[in-house]
């Protein structure tokens, strides 16, 4: 009787995991079916050092589209301790800081491309303000990062809280030393999407 569980306790999580490879593939690119359609691109991101702008500008170039930078009114400090203790503050109450400018047409963009240095394990608050403030459901988002050896953090759970009823495919995250020899990584990483061919 044991041994007749055990085996269907095996089939079943064979099933299991089958269904969640199935489940994690579907937002592993764009489907074949659609790469050649004409789809609208944006490439908007958060930079505060110009890392995170630079990876921006190489995706954009490789992908097109339009491209667009937030940036919050109230101008963050240069002093990196102090810019960690104003990013600590905002994430522990949740601010959403104001934009200097708004993406009016933003329901005609299919894929968002969203970049952001992370700060305390996560994205910045401007981009807290930006996905908060747009309705991307049914839009297909693809984050991207800078760090210093956290990768893309928390940041992806936490885009998918305030997104629920978007797509959301595979990130890149580079390392701020490699900023400047990332350009096959990202590449490949576009191939690997369904992006570029």
């Amino acid at each position: 009787m044991k041994k007749k569980f055990f085996v269907l306790y095996l089939i079943a999580a064979s099933l299991a995991f089958t269904g969640i490879q199935a489940s994690c593939k579907e937002n592993s690119g764009i489907p074949d079916s659609k790469k050649g359609e004409n789809k609208k691109i944006l490439v908007t991101y958060f930079s505060h050092t110009g890392n995170t702008r630079e990876i921006a500008n190489q995706i954009h170039q490789s992908v097109g589209g339009d491209i667009f930078e937030l940036q919050a009114v109230k101008k963050y400090p240069d002093d990196y301790e102090a810019v960690k203790k104003v990013a600590k503050q905002e994430l522990k109450s949740g601010e959403k800081p104001a934009l200097k400018t708004k993406i009016n047409n933003i329901r005609s963009y299919d894929i968002i491309f969203i970049g952001y240095p992370i700060w305390w394990g996560t994205f910045p608050a401007p981009v807290r303000t930006f996905l908060s403030e747009n309705n991307l459901s049914g839009k297909t988002i693809i984050p991207f990062s800078t760090h210093l050896g956290s990768g893309l953090g928390l940041s992806v759970k936490d885009i998918t809280k305030l997104c629920p009823e978007s797509t959301l495919l595979e990130g890149i995250s580079i390392r701020g030393d490699d900023i400047k020899t990332a350009g096959d990584r990202i590449s490949g990483w576009l191939k690997k999407l369904n992006i570029t061919k």
